[in-house]
């Protein structure tokens, strides 16, 4: 039977604190979804002369507020262990075979394995919550801006594919040229070093151009479903919609909006961490 890899020694060996600081982000992220919602109702509430919804917004942003600070010093004590470990395995598990550039490059890219666990895959949750909690939310103030948005999200999840696609292509020939650096410096050749250096540069500025273009095209359709949404729902409510039912609306298309723009950049960084992956794992074969 095959020793574990080092990613999977991680999650097992630091699984019971990896789920507490997920589910506190969780919480957060659901505390962060209502309070547009709450905030619509204390708009109403104290424009006639209520205080409930006003007492709902300020607990549900000490939830927020108290959760997120114990997250944050939490995450902190929890993915500094998960790194000291999982690249400790990594060096373990390649220091027979593999080359004193390679190990240098992997210690690089071992740190980015631990950034995906404690940034990115964040990310991906606070995506889901604002593009599925948005849509659910919507759908409590106006159906047809709910349709909106969803005729959005197809050409987003398109675009976002196509970027990913080319990202991935960019960041394997990057990180090929990452597990070389060391090499490279300790040939002392200056011209050697200067191209090096100048191939990475190259690599960033090319993913830099593909996020940029994605990122344009994305705003571009984000604009035109806030833009119709806010149209449809005043014009179906006319002057009997209440004020805190469109903060409430313009809020939650902002939400949702900001998940569309995680996609594109989700697919990169899933693309990237697969490859990394790769070569952590077959490092010591080769």
């Amino acid at each position: 039977m095959a020793p574990p890899t080092p990613l999977a020694r991680v999650l097992r060996e630091f699984r019971g604190r990896l789920l507490v600081t997920y589910s506190l982000f969780a919480v957060e992220m659901l505390a962060s979804l209502l309070r547009p919602y709450f905030l619509g109702s204390a708009i109403d509430g104290l424009l006639r002369g209520s205080y409930v919804g006003l007492i709902q917004l300020s607990v549900t942003h000490l939830l927020y507020l108290s959760v997120g600070t114990i997250r944050h010093m939490y995450d902190t004590r929890t993915f500094t262990a998960v790194y000291t470990s999982f690249v400790t395995g990594v060096f373990a598990r390649n220091t027979d075979n593999a080359n004193v550039s390679r190990q240098s490059a992997h210690s690089t890219l071992s740190r980015q394995v631990v950034d995906f666990l404690e940034y990115d895959f964040n990310y991906v949750v606070e995506a889901v919550y604002n593009i599925f909690g948005s849509l659910i939310l919507l759908a409590l103030y106006n159906h047809t801006v709910v349709s909106i948005c969803l005729a959005v999200l197809v050409p987003v999840v398109l675009l976002g594919r196509g970027y990913g696609r080319r990202a991935i292509r960019l960041n394997y020939q990057q990180h090929d040229e990452l597990e070389r650096q060391v090499d490279v410096i300790g040939g002392r050749d200056t011209v050697a070093i200067a191209e090096h250096y100048r191939r990475l540069r190259d690599w960033q500025v090319r993913l830099s151009d593909q996020e940029a273009w994605n990122f344009g095209l994305t705003e571009l359709l984000v604009l035109i479903a806030i833009t119709a949404s806010l149209i449809v729902s005043t014009e179906m409510h006319g002057t009997a919609l209440q004020v805190g039912a469109v903060v409430g609306i313009y809020n939650y298309i902002l939400k949702f909006a900001s998940g569309l723009e995680t996609i594109p950049y989700m697919i990169q960084r899933f693309g990237a961490l697969k490859d990394i992956l790769r070569r952590i794992g077959v490092a010591g074969a080769e």
